[in-house]
């Protein structure tokens, strides 16, 4: 009698730390899926920005070096971007990330700035049209970024509670990193109206 109150404890334990090992497998599978939502809104921004600058280029001939730190801003956060995509619970690799898109957002405001001083540029259809799609996709980008943070908060307290805590450090659950702004010139969406 003894031996299957033995066997019972066993199995109920054994039960139970699958059930752990698969709900924080569900859990780290869905911020995974989040941060692919805003890779996917981060490629379509970064899609865009040479086009902008492109059509910025004809009317700000005096401005090519900020020209240039706009594309060269973008060419790191999307490598920035590659890097965390590949393992979005890495802290190394969203830190970079956090950081390469506060640097492309400061450049894209230098940008926006400078065109506000050309009229012509200001009426560009064409440049109009880039802004309007700049502008939804920086929200879709903040919603993605939302979305994620939730996942990695969800996931990390259920990593950090007890009994979860015991088993998740061994079976390989290291805590997720939040995509955070660093500072608060990167917490606004970057003003793209030529109003």
């Amino acid at each position: 009698m003894g031996y299957l109150i033995i066997l019972g404890v066993l199995a109920l334990i054994v039960f139970a730390a699958v059930g752990l090992y698969n709900r924080l497998v569900s859990l780290r599978n869905r911020f995974k899926n989040a941060f692919a939502q805003i890779d996917v809104q981060l490629k379509r921004r970064y899609d865009l920005i040479p086009n902008l600058v492109e059509t910025a280029k004809g009317y700000l001939q005096h401005e090519r070096e900020t020209l240039q730190e706009v594309i060269a801003a973008r060419n790191a956060a999307q490598s920035a971007s590659t890097a965390a995509a590949s393992n979005p619970g890495d802290p190394a690799a969203m830190h970079q990330l956090a950081q390469a898109e506060g640097s492309l957002t400061g450049v894209l405001g230098r940008l926006f700035a400078l065109a506000e001083a050309y009229p012509d540029l200001k009426s560009n259809t064409t440049m109009n049209q880039l802004m309007e799609e700049l502008r939804s996709t920086e929200n879709r980008v903040a919603f993605a970024r939302q979305a994620y943070n939730d996942a990695v908060t969800q996931y990390n307290t259920a990593r950090e509670t007890f009994p979860a805590v015991i088993f998740s450090g061994p079976m390989g659950f290291s805590a997720a990193e939040l995509f955070e702004v660093e500072s608060f010139e990167e917490r606004d969406v970057p003003e793209v109206s030529f109003d």
